[in-house]
């Protein structure tokens, strides 16, 4: 019997992660994506880093001061973690920089792009800069200095400081020591007279630092960024009278975590740089010295406002089925369910579904879970306006989503001032779940219409994130959908699901009994095989399942985007595992979970990645495609993104991605063909709408039935 406990079959998910951001910096090396894309994919990998380094180097540096020794499933304690994936993030930012220096700067720069020191200004430029400081910069600026009266400064979290070592006039010593952060009220870059040319804002700063230390001789200065533990730790317990007001507060602190990485610039002496890193309290291992501009994310704002559309993405818009108009959108799901993938199909067809319910008078009642959304949310323009015109509007706002909690406070605020129910969830677990209920009155009869997706209710990501939607007016899931909010909102244990698995535990005891039927089927020689896509697959016991199922010759086929714990190839346990991960223009975020099912597929959707969390400590729903179409459709994508032979990296046995030998066969790009496919059904919609008007203009004169006298007179 083969252990599939074994550490040696598994890998470390922080490495595997770090991997990922890897396969993103591979986009910006690939010249076959347009330059501003390419420097888009660089300022991507920056801020992945930045996040990952804020949670979860966060989270081992505190298991290690705790003293926490538990070893991971690939046999790893937390310090080892620790010590593995600090250094193989400073392998990632010198590849950062390598990309940055040798390949992005000088391509931007032949195409009349540039990005200036201050030794390379003009007479002109440097002018120009000067009365630019001193009337807008200066004014801000606040230098904070270091000595026993005046204790070192708090920097906040993801800023750009300046460090600063002077001598005073008449004295020999260089022991003064000033501090000032770069001021976020300004642009990042500044654009100089001269076309197309432009300089940093702490490389402006750094020019005129004297102007801020009269008296005194600048010796040496360095720009830094820091970053800090922002994990939220929020207690969600009974002893919480109330959780809004618990999650401000943890913002407050989080704000003055431990700093847990300095990235400066490769140029500050290393006596200078010793005294920051004692000042600061961080260890030296996760201190990161580079050769250029820190925080590569000026490249977004440097490249935003430039208007060569040749060096960008080709725009194209989302299908917008005419069957999901607002005029008929209810006659429509009632006949039959829909099926929409984000961004191919256009998201406007969910804000239609929403902002419709709102101002429809037969609509009772809207529930609906939100987990993120954008700064200027129509959804919540819509819920706002349904429960001002009288409507039962319920919204479940997950305050506790990362990096979204102060959005979401805000917007559970606002909510609630114009007359919305809002909820926070159910304690001690976070709401992931993307679902909306509306509740219409037609002929006498309540009818339920349902939106279940696998990605936010975002209509800004929802641009470039892939997802899956569906809109039904199932009776069963309407039934299931119910039970949830009446779960989520008040006090109910309803026993059982028509058609819905949630977590916690339904969807991975759900996923098991599946494994498990693949693996009957294939000892009993019957058709079998496992189809997944997802973003991460972290969880020990679930990676144990497909490995029995492989173990026992189940073909199994895995689209992760990011995070795989476990390895393919492995002789008895992994042989029939193929791994595949899409990075390209969109971010894959749809979750398909497929089985073959001795001939007679099946299909479910879910907004449930297999991770712990996902699994036993968030409220997830999967949910089937009980339409044969709409799941030979999923099918269909599915299938499409495993041919994909241009975005694809496959995992190997000793645990790299490669890409697939294109040698002798045609190019193919999945993200392309869905955009072409939209296009085609855009452009054929198009032209239908032209042939119904000229029908339209041209009907009377067709007409069988006119008039007797009508056609006397002609």
């Amino acid at each position: 019997m083969v252990d599939f406990k074994q550490p040696k079959y598994y890998v470390n998910r922080e490495i595997s992660w770090l991997a990922f951001n890897d396969r993103v910096l591979e986009e910006a090396r690939d010249t076959a994506n347009p330059l501003f894309e390419r420097a888009n994919f660089l300022a991507i990998t920056q801020k992945n880093m930045d996040e990952w380094f804020m949670v979860r180097v966060a989270s081992l540096q505190q298991q290690v001061m705790l003293g926490h020794d538990k070893v991971d499933a690939a046999g790893l304690t937390p310090k080892q973690q620790l010590d593995d994936v600090s250094a193989i993030a400073g392998q990632q930012i010198r590849d950062q920089y390598q990309v940055l220096t040798r390949s992005l700067l000088p391509a931007l720069k032949r195409e009349g792009l540039t990005l200036l020191k201050p030794e390379q200004l003009s007479k002109t430029q440097h002018n120009f800069l000067k009365h630019f400081f001193e009337q807008e910069i200066l004014p801000v600026l606040t230098p904070m200095a270091v000595d026993s009266t005046r204790p070192f400064p708090f920097l906040a979290n993801d800023t750009l400081n300046i460090g600063v070592r002077l001598k005073k006039s008449g004295e020999k010593s260089e022991k003064y020591l000033a501090f000032l952060q770069v001021p976020e009220t300004f642009t990042r870059v500044i654009a100089l007279p001269e076309e197309q040319q432009a300089i940093l804002l702490e490389d402006a700063v750094q020019m005129f630092l004297a102007a801020l230390f009269p008296g005194y001789t600048i010796k040496e200065s360095m720009v830094f960024h820091i970053l800090r533990d922002m994990e939220l730790d929020v207690a969600d317990d009974e002893d919480t009278p109330n959780i809004l007001q618990e999650v401000q507060s943890k913002l407050q602190e989080r704000e003055r975590g431990r700093i847990i990485r300095v990235i400066l610039s490769s140029t500050a002496s290393k006596a200078f740089t010793a005294k920051l890193v004692k000042l600061l309290h961080v260890d030296e291992q996760r201190v990161y010295a580079v050769n250029g501009p820190i925080d590569l994310t000026f490249l977004n704002v440097w490249l935003k406002n430039n208007v060569n559309a040749q060096l960008k993405f080709l725009p194209f818009k989302g299908f917008n089925n005419p069957d999901l108009a607002p005029s008929r959108i209810f006659e429509s799901i009632r006949a039959k369910d829909y099926l929409l993938h984000h961004p191919y199909d256009s998201f406007q067809s969910v804000l239609s579904f929403i902002q419709t319910a709102a101002q429809d008078d037969q609509v009772l009642a809207i529930k609906m879970t939100l987990y993120r959304v954008s700064g200027k949310s129509p959804i919540i323009k819509a819920l706002g306006l349904a429960a001002q015109r009288g409507k039962q509007v319920t919204v479940l706002v997950e305050i506790k989503a990362r990096f979204d909690e102060e959005n979401n406070v805000h917007w559970a605020r606002e909510l609630e001032k114009q007359g919305v129910h809002v909820v926070y969830g159910l304690r001690g677990l976070k709401t992931h779940a993307k679902v909306t209920l509306i509740v219409r009155r037609e002929e006498g009869d309540i009818r339920r219409y349902i939106h279940l997706g696998t990605g936010n209710y975002n209509d800004v990501t929802a641009n470039f994130y892939t997802d899956l939607g569906l809109l039904t007016s199932d009776a069963e899931l309407g039934a299931d959908v119910a039970s949830i909010f009446n779960i989520l909102t008040g006090y109910s244990d309803p026993g059982y699901f028509h058609q819905l698995h949630m977590s916690p535990d339904g969807i991975r005891e759900f996923i098991y009994e599946q494994i498990d039927r693949e693996i009957a089927n294939a000892k009993a020689g019957k058709p079998a095989g496992i189809k997944m896509k997802f973003n991460s697959l972290s969880d020990e016991r679930m990676v144990k399942h497909l490995y029995a199922a492989s173990h026992a010759g189940v073909p199994i086929h895995l689209i992760v985007r990011g995070i795989t714990i476990l390895k393919v190839g492995i002789s008895d346990v992994s042989e029939t595992i193929s791994v595949h991960s899409i990075v390209g223009r969109f971010l894959e975020h749809s979750r398909i979970y497929s089985f073959e099912n001795d001939g007679n597929p099946k299909v479910y959707l879910s907004s449930a990645d297999l991770m712990t969390r996902n699994l036993d400590r968030r409220v997830e729903l999967l949910f089937p495609l009980k339409d044969d179409k709409l799941r030979d459709k999923v099918l269909e994508i599915f299938e499409t993104m495993w041919q994909d032979n241009v975005k694809t990296r496959v995992l190997q046995a000793d645990g790299q991605y490669e890409k697939k030998d294109r040698r002798g066969v045609a190019r193919l790009n999945a993200q392309e063909t869905f955009i072409e496919a939209a296009v085609r059904q855009t452009d054929q919609e198009l032209k239908q709408q032209k042939l119904t008007e000229m029908t339209q203009r041209f009907e009377p004169l067709n007409n069988p039935f006119t008039n007797e006298n009508e056609e006397e007179k002609s």
